[in-house]
C-alpha cells in the first residue's frame, strides 16, 4: 500500500495533512529521479516492526536503501541533516529485515538520501546523495 492509501486509511478521509502530501510528492520525485539515473525500482515504503525504508532500488549488484527528505525551506539546515544517528540505526534495522525477507542474497548494500526541495507546492530541486552512511554499528552484512 502506498503512502497516499495508508494516509487515507489512517485518517479515514480523502484530505490529509500537508506534511503527508509533501512526503508523497517528495517520494514520487525521488523515485523518478533515481529511475532516470538508471537505478531499478524495487519497492516503496517497506515497513518492518523495526523501521521503514522510503524506497528500495537496485544499482547493478548493489541494493540501495533510500531515505527521502522533503522540505519547503532550507532556512535552518539541509534536509539530510535530519537523518541523525537514531534514524540511521532504524534504517539499518529495517534494511536488515528487508534482506532477511529476501533470503539474504550476496549483494552489496548502500544507504542513499534524496533531498527534495519544494517551492509553492511543486518540486524545485532533487539532490541525490549516494552512499551517505554505512550500516550502523554493531550491525554487519555480507
Amino acid at each position: 500500500m502506498n503512502l497516499w492509501a495508508r494516509a487515507k486509511s489512517w485518517l479515514g478521509q480523502s484530505t490529509w495533512p500537508e506534511h503527508l502530501r509533501r512526503g508523497e510528492l517528495g517520494e514520487r520525485a525521488a523515485k523518478k529521479h533515481l529511475c532516470r539515473l538508471g537505478l531499478k525500482f524495487l519497492t516503496a515504503n517497506f515497513r518492518s516492526p523495526r523501521g521503514e525504508i522510503d524506497l528500495v532500488f537496485r544499482d547493478e549488484d548493489c541494493l540501495v536503501f533510500v531515505e527521502v527528505k522533503t522540505r519547503s525551506s532550507e532556512s535552518w539546515t539541509r534536509p539530510a541533516a535530519a537523518v541523525n544517528a537514531r534514524k540511521r540505526r532504524l534504517l539499518s534495522l529495517a534494511a536488515l529485515d528487508y534482506l532477511k525477507l529476501i533470503r539474504q542474497p550476496p549483494v552489496r548494500i548502500r544507504f542513499d538520501i534524496v533531498e527534495v526541495l519544494l517551492a509553492d507546492g511543486k518540486v524545485r530541486e532533487v539532490r541525490h546523495l549516494p552512499n551517505t552512511f554505512a550500516l550502523s554499528r554493531p550491525f554487519r552484512y555480507g
